[in-house]
């Protein structure tokens, strides 16, 4: 029988996190399709959830998949931390000592990155976030924090 187990755990995450939300808009008052309360959108966008899980979950029955390959620790351990890092220091630090280092710091998730090329990679992406943000758009953002002026 053909089976694709990362489909079928594709689908049963989505079919779980969809149940999950739905149980918690149950919760909140529905409202009607016209005066919508505050637990109707959730509710309709976790049965968008569950039925994309369920389609997943039934296509993984009908085509064989790869063998699972390692996971990439490397990239779990400096992708995910990178954004919260950011969170935590963009008040004190400011916007481009946090995006900078962020970017470093996911930068490296690359067994193909050199330390030379992630600064440079780093660097770039800050002068451009700076650019569209600060300047483009006119974000009223703290450039460089409290922590970081003398």
């Amino acid at each position: 029988m053909k089976f694709d187990r990362t489909d079928a755990l594709c689908g049963a995450l989505f079919i779980a996190l969809g149940g999950f939300f739905a149980y918690q808009s149950l919760g909140l008052d529905l409202g009607t399709a016209f005066r919508m309360g505050p637990g109707f959108f959730p509710l309709v966008l976790a049965a968008i959830l569950i039925l994309l899980g369920a389609v997943i979950l039934i296509q993984s029955g009908k085509v064989e998949g790869e063998p699972l390959g390692p996971i990439a620790l490397r990239g779990i351990f400096l992708i995910l931390p990178a954004p919260i890092f950011f969170g935590l220091t963009v008040r004190g630090l400011g916007f481009v000592p946090s995006l900078f280092f962020a970017a470093l710091i996911a930068a490296f998730a690359s067994h193909r990155m050199g330390p030379l090329m992630a600064v440079l990679l780093a660097a770039a992406i800050t002068v451009f976030s700076v650019l569209v943000f600060s300047y483009a758009l006119g974000l009223p953002f703290e450039r460089f924090g409290p922590w970081v002026r003398f």
